[in-house]
């Protein structure tokens, strides 16, 4: 089993090949969730490219009462697909012709693809799962998913703990997954 604490101590220590056998071990992981995210190779390539910098110059800031090593390299990792996504999202400019294609285009496919919870037939179940959780793990789920916050950057808006807002959102999408299921 992989020491994922051993390996950022050892990138702390400035051992590159730890960070070679981390690289190695998470890689494709992290390109597969950043990915998901941007929604570009390239664009994810890079990201994860800059993750391993990051890691590698933040190595010694780890803190393992806060969490496990592999969390922290995957949320760091995140953090910079956001943020990416955040950044493309207010740099993106269209022609106004393009604009209303693209638009169409955009709604044709959606409609094209299928989806694991048909809307159209359960329209209210997705509110009404979410009107039973309790409003500030509700908010949290809306803050995460919809507004792209960070989880540090929810806790920092409702000063609460990091560890209990993550408990908060993984609580609220287990019961979620029930409701709906």
């Amino acid at each position: 089993m992989f020491d994922y604490e051993a390996a950022l101590r050892a990138c702390a220590r400035g051992d590159r090949s730890a960070l070679q056998q981390l690289y190695e071990q998470e890689s494709p992981r992290l390109l597969g969730v950043v990915q998901r995210i941007v929604r570009d190779l390239a664009l994810a390539e890079d990201i994860v490219h800059d993750a391993f910098i990051r890691i590698w110059n933040r190595a010694g800031t780890y803190d393992q009462t806060r969490g496990s090593a592999r969390g922290w390299i995957f949320s760091l990792t995140r953090h910079l697909a956001l943020n990416a996504v955040r950044n493309n999202a207010r740099h993106v400019q269209m022609e106004p012709d393009e604009e209303g294609d693209r638009e169409h285009g955009a709604i044709d496919g959606w409609q094209e693809q299928t989806d694991a919870f048909d809307w159209r037939v359960n329209p209210g179940r997705v509110e009404a799962c979410l009107e039973q959780l309790e409003p500030v793990r509700r908010n949290c789920v809306f803050h995460a998913y919809v507004d792209g916050y960070s989880h540090q950057e929810i806790a920092q808006r409702l000063g609460a703990p990091l560890g209990t807002v993550k408990a908060w959102i993984r609580r609220s999408l287990t019961a979620l997954r029930e409701c709906i299921g």
